[in-house]
Order: C-alpha cells, then structure tokens, then sequence
C-alpha cells in the first residue's frame, strides 16, 4: 500500500495509507442537466505571473473538456472555475470558448461578462453576449464587477438585463455570485438584503420567461436556494452553484430538485456522473453513497476565503495525472498551503479519487520537499 506523509498546522507530520484506485460508472445521464465549470490548465513556462496575460496549456486545457463530456457533463466554459476575474483575461477566454466550441460533442456554455476595456456595462456585455452566441455556446450572463459598482439600485439592473434578454436569440442563463466568492457583488440585484435582492431578480426572470433557461445561485444558502427554485416560472431551472449543500438539493424534494452548475464538478467528476447514473434509476441509496463522500472535500476546497477554491481544483486534477505541472494563471498556485493542500489529497483519497494513488504519491512527495 502506497503512504503519504502529510503535515499539520502544529508542524508534525503524519502518515496517511491511499485506497486502491477506485473504479466508477461514468457515461450519459438524463434525470437532472448538469454542467461543470472547467478549470484551464497553465502554460508552466508561459510566464504566468501575477498580473501577466493567461498562457495556457491548450492541449491539457482542451483534453480535460473532452473528459467532461464523455463523462456525460456539459462545460460551462470561461467561468470562475477559469480563473475569470482571477488571472484569466477576456482575450484568452474568448480563445477558449471558441477552441472548445470547435471540439464539442456535448453541450457547451459560456461566461458572458464585462471584465474588457469597455467603461459602460452594457456595451461590455453585449459585445461578449455577441462573441459567445456566434461561437456557438449557451450564454451564461455572469454577475459583473462594473456593473456592481455603477448600479444605484435595482431598476439600473433591470435596465442593462433587461435589454440585453429583449435582444438575445435564445435562451440564457442569469448567473448569481455570492460575496464568498467576489466580495466585489456585494448588492447585487439592487440590495444588500439577500431576500429583497431576490425579489428584484424574481421580476426580471417574471418578465423574460422565454429568455431564461435557467438561473445559477452561488449563495452557499440552501434554503434560500429551494424557496427561490420554488418562486421560479414553470420552464425556469435552477441550476445550484452550492458547492457545500449539492448532493441534497440536486436530489431535490416532492416539490422539485435543482439542476448543476458546479465547480466541484470539475474535481469529482467520476463520482458525480457515477451518483447522477444512479439517479436516474432511482437508486438514491447508491446515489447517497458515492456523492456524501465528496460533500468533505469540497467544503474544504471551497473554504474560506472561498474564491482561491481554484487552486484545490488544479491541485487535484495535477494529483490525478491530467496536467503536467501544479501551476496556474496569475501564479494562484500560491493561494493555498501545504496543509490545505495535504488535507485536499486526503480528503479526496477517501472519496475515492484518486485514479492513480502510486502517481498521487510521488507528486505529493516532490511538493512536500519544495513546501516544507
């Protein structure tokens, strides 16, 4: 059996024995519509430095959607999961939506927001509301940090949402982020008061039905998350963005369930589809049973300060064999510590994901004595 040496926050250490690669039942699912937001894979000699423009690995970038795919999940491309916001510039997104628009065979969407050179949001977003509708993808329309900061309340975001849903071609999903993961939303929708913001963007769904495929909620609230699915127009999905309450909510209740837009989909992705297979024969026991285990590790992942997840994604996925080096766009790799990042290998160690532990193992060793 294959051991780890992993540290604490005292300075010990302590060894941690890794389970045998685990196998899973991946493939095509039906009873619930889910997408995971993909991470990019960095360029390791591309120069990505704090501040500098995103060079990615575009094979390893690319090869980890078609995985998605197969695996039965839709991409949500140029997302937060991206780095959007965090070291991954408009110019490198719009590269990568449409590279994973020309390899597609499975459903695609895409971030649409304001992070360009442009001051009024609305031109901003209409000009990539444009860009990913003629790559081909679904449009997303992420929670903008501009907008935030010009709105003086909320009939000034039921004015720039509001036409952009008058001049869009079909259907979109509206995107709510939480301050946990950009504290520069704070009031969004119009209002600090999370229940007043929710009615203001109650009306604007109530007024474009027909334009809304969905909406994703990144609140990490989940009984806010089921009163709003609940108020939602027939037709209108919710798609949890709760990456600490998923396994209950993508269940759901007598009176419905949430669909996925997830980052942790993107670290768990075999046990998710394997949970989502079983699902749709109504095996809830055996559905139970393989996501609870994840439900640890990505409260972890997702821990505060909640907006460096991204690097416990890269990290895993670097653990995993499905990128060359623990490098990341902006330099993120920085953003979490050997500690966070031993409990991270453990915890998915004991979920079961870890497909190669022998290669897990002699990474882990390699960080630890560059770490420690």
């Amino acid at each position: 059996m294959t051991t780890v040496v992993l540290p604490g926050r005292d300075g010990s250490l302590r060894e941690h024995r890794l389970s045998p690669p685990r196998t899973w039942e991946t493939g095509q699912f039906g009873s619930r519509v889910a997408f995971a937001a993909a991470h990019v894979v960095a360029d390791p000699f591309g120069g990505n430095v704090p501040g500098a423009p995103a060079a990615l690995d575009w094979d390893a970038t690319l090869a980890y959607r078609v995985r998605l795919w197969e695996q039965g999940f839709g991409v949500a491309e140029a997302m937060d999961t991206a780095q959007r916001g965090m070291g991954l510039d408009w110019d490198t997104a719009l590269e990568l939506i449409r590279r994973s628009a020309s390899i597609a065979t499975g459903r695609l969407a895409a971030g649409v927001g304001t992070d360009h050179d442009t001051a009024d949001p609305l031109t901003a977003y209409r000009e990539q509301l444009a860009a990913v509708v003629e790559a081909g993808a679904q449009p997303i329309l992420m929670c903008s940090r501009k907008l935030a900061a010009q709105a003086r309340g909320p009939e000034d975001y039921q004015e720039v949402y509001g036409a952009l849903l008058e001049e869009v071609d079909r259907p979109v999903v509206l995107h709510w982020l939480g301050t946990a993961f950009d504290p520069a939303l704070e009031g969004y929708w119009g209002s600090s008061d999370v229940p007043t913001a929710t009615g203001h963007f109650l009306d604007l769904i109530k007024a474009y039905p027909d334009k809304v495929d969905g909406v994703k909620v990144s609140l990490l609230d989940a009984s806010h998350e089921v009163g709003l699915r609940r108020a939602l127009p027939a037709g209108v999905r919710c798609y949890t963005g709760d990456d600490f309450n998923y396994p209950e909510l993508i269940a759901g209740d007598a009176e419905g369930h949430s669909d996925a837009l997830l980052g942790i989909f993107d670290a768990i992705a075999p046990a998710a589809s394997t949970a989502l297979r079983a699902l749709d024969s109504g095996d809830r026991a055996r559905y139970d049973e393989v996501l609870g285990p994840t439900v640890a590790l990505s409260r972890h992942i997702f821990g505060a300060p909640t907006y460096y997840y991204k690097t416990g994604v890269v990290f895993l996925a670097w653990l995993g064999g499905f990128q060359d080096a623990f490098g990341m766009v902006g330099g993120l790799q920085s953003a979490r510590d050997v500690v966070h990042l031993g409990e991270a290998l453990r915890l998915a160690d004991l979920a079961g994901l870890l497909p190669d532990p022998d290669l897990a193992a002699r990474r882990w060793g390699r960080l630890m004595g560059v770490l420690t």
